[in-house]
C-alpha cells in the first residue's frame, strides 16, 4: 500500500477501519447469540420462563382442589412450585391467608376474590395469577395466588457477574472495534509516512554536519517517494557544488601560498640591501637616508604581510588539527601581558587583568592557537588605543568553557566594521591602509576560535571604546 498516493492510502485505511469493525461486530453478535442459546435454561432463563410453568401448576391445583387448603399439604405443593421465581399464597373463600411464601395480603375480601378469580393482576411489579379452589359441589372454597415476573433471570446467581458484562461488551463492541481498528490501521498509515520522513530528517542532520556521503534508501511512486528522490538529487547537486567550491578554495590557498613564497625572497633581498645601505651610510645626503629608511620600513611591512598570508593559509589547511597541552590560564595570561607591556609602555597604555572562576585549575587547550588569538585581538587594541588609554583583559573560567573579554578605550568600531570585521582582508577605514594593517588579524582569530569549539563577537562599549568577546571549549 506504501506505493499508493497518500490520499488513497488514507481512504483505504478509513474503509478498512469501517469494514473490519462491521465484520468483527457481526462475528461478535453471532458468538453472543450462540452463547445465549447455549446458556438458555442452563445459566439464564428467558423472560417468560416462569409464566410458561403456570398452566402446569394450575392443572395440579385443579386435581387436588380442597386438599390445598390444609396447611400440611404445603410440602406437596412446593414440589410443584419452583423454589425461586414463583411466589404463592393460599387463601380461603374470605381472602384470609392460610399459608404460602407471600405474607403480605393481596386479596382483601371475598368480593375482590370473586371479582378477580381466574385472572392475572399486577401487584408490586409482578404478575399474580389467581387460581380458584373449587369443591366437588362447584362452590369456591379458596384460591391459590401465584406471583411471578416476566423478565430474564439467572439459574445461578454467580452467572450475572460474568454473563451480563459479556452481553454489555457485545452491545458496545462496534465502538470498541472502531477504536481498535482505528489504532491499528492509523499506525500502519503513519508508519508508511514516518519512515521516509525519518530518512529525510536524518539526511538533513547529516547535511547540517557537512556529511554528504549517504543515500536515502526509499523507493515509492507516491508523493513521499518523489520527495525523497528530489532530496537525493538536491544532495548530489550540493555535493558536486561543494566539491567544486572546495577545489577552488584549495587552488586559492595554494595560489596564496605560492604568491607569498615568491614574494618572500625579493622582499628579504630588498630588506637586506636596505639595512646594509643604511648601516654603511655616512653623513651627507639626508634625502638618500630618508629614502632608504622608507624602503626598509615598507619591506618590513611587506614581509610581515607575507608572513600573515602564510599563517592564514596554514590555519585554513589545518582546521581540524589541535595540539592539546595542559595550560595554567592565570600564568599564561600573566606571561602574555608581560609581552604586551613593551609596546603599551611606549604609548603609555595601561593594561589590567581580571580572572574569575576556577583559576587554580589547569585546562587542556591548544596553547599556540590560543596565544595567536590573544595576540591578534590585543595587538589590534594596542594599535587603535590612543596614548594614555587603557586595555582591560577579563577571563572567566567555567568547567566546560573559558570566556575572554578585551575592552579598550580606543575609537571603537563603526557600524560597517561590526558587520564586516571578521572578513578576510577587511581593513575598515581606508585611512588605515597605510599603517601595515592587513585585515587578517580578526579573520584569523575567528578561524582559530571556531577550531577551539567557540565563537567570537565585537561590540562598542558604553564609553565608546571597542570590545571583543570570545570563548572556547575545555578539552579532555
Amino acid at each position: 500500500m506504501k506505493n499508493r498516493p497518500l490520499i488513497t492510502q488514507f481512504r483505504i485505511s478509513f474503509a478498512l477501519i469501517v469494514l473490519s469493525s462491521i465484520a468483527a461486530t457481526v462475528i461478535t453478535y453471532i458468538l453472543a447469540a450462540v452463547l445465549y442459546i447455549n446458556a438458555e435454561y442452563k445459566v439464564i432463563c428467558p423472560a417468560n420462563y416462569y409464566e410458561k410453568q403456570i398452566p402446569g401448576i394450575e392443572e395440579y391445583i385443579r386435581r387436588n382442589d380442597t386438599k390445598l387448603l390444609i396447611p400440611s399439604f404445603q410440602s406437596n405443593l412446593e414440589k410443584i412450585i419452583p423454589d425461586s421465581g414463583i411466589g404463592y399464597q393460599i387463601v380461603d373463600a374470605e381472602g384470609k391467608i392460610l399459608y404460602g411464601t407471600i405474607n403480605e395480603k393481596i386479596i382483601q375480601n371475598r368480593d375482590e376474590l370473586y371479582e378477580k378469580i381466574n385472572t392475572s393482576i399486577g401487584w408490586q411489579g409482578s404478575y399474580v395469577r389467581i387460581v380458584p379452589i373449587i369443591e366437588k359441589e362447584g362452590r369456591i372454597s379458596g384460591a391459590v395466588l401465584l406471583s411471578y415476573q416476566v423478565k430474564a433471570t439467572y439459574t445461578d446467581s454467580s452467572a450475572k457477574w460474568w454473563l451480563m458484562p459479556l452481553i454489555i461488551l457485545a452491545l458496545f463492541s462496534p465502538f470498541i472495534y472502531i477504536v481498535i481498528f482505528t489504532f491499528v490501521f492509523s499506525k500502519i498509515f503513519t508508519d508508511n509516512i514516518n519512515k521516509p520522513l525519518k530518512l529525510l530528517m536524518d539526511a538533513s542532520r547529516k547535511i547540517r554536519e557537512k556529511d554528504l556521503d549517504f543515500e536515502i534508501n526509499y523507493s515509492s511512486e507516491n508523493e513521499l517517494g518523489k520527495l525523497c528522490n528530489a532530496f537525493s538529487e538536491m544532495k548530489d547537486e550540493l555535493k558536486n557544488s561543494l566539491s567544486t567550491q572546495w577545489k577552488l578554495e584549495q587552488e586559492r590557498i595554494e595560489m596564496v601560498e605560492a604568491l607569498a613564497h615568491d614574494l618572500k625572497t625579493p622582499l628579504s633581498i630588498i630588506q637586506g640591501y636596505s639595512e646594509a645601505l643604511i648601516d654603511s651610510y655616512t653623513e651627507g645626503d639626508e634625502r638618500l637616508h630618508r629614502y632608504l629608511a622608507t624602503i626598509l620600513e615598507n619591506a618590513q611591512k611587506g614581509t610581515k604581510l607575507v608572513q600573515q598570508m602564510q599563517y592564514t593559509s596554514e590555519v585554513e589547511r589545518s582546521a581540524a588539527q589541535l595540539n592539546l597541552t595542559v595550560v595554567d590560564i592565570p600564568s599564561f595570561i600573566e606571561r602574555k601581558v608581560s609581552h604586551y607591556q613593551l609596546l603599551a609602555s611606549e604609548k603609555k597604555i595601561r593594561i589590567t587583568t581580571q580572572i574569575q572562576g576556577e583559576a587554580h585549575k589547569p585546562i587542556s587547550i591548544d596553547e599556540e592557537k590560543l596565544e595567536r588569538i590573544l595576540d591578534n585581538v590585543v595587538s589590534n587594541s594596542l594599535q587603535y588605543t590612543p596614548g594614555g588609554g587603557s586595555i582591560q583583559i577579563s577571563v572567566k573560567m567555567e568547567p566546560e568553557r573559558v570566556f575572554y573579554e578585551i575592552i579598550d578605550s580606543g575609537i571603537g568600531f563603526s557600524k560597517t566594521d561590526i558587520e564586516k570585521v571578521f572578513r578576510k582582508f577587511y581593513r575598515g577605514d581606508r585611512a588605515r591602509s597605510t599603517d601595515g594593517h592587513s585585515g587578517l588579524g580578526l579573520y584569523v582569530a575567528k578561524q582559530l576560535v571556531e577550531q577551539l569549539g567557540g565563537s567570537i563577537e565585537v561590540y562598542n562599549t558604553a564609553t565608546g571604546g571597542a570590545g571583543v568577546k570570545f570563548w572556547h571549549k575545555v578539552f579532555g
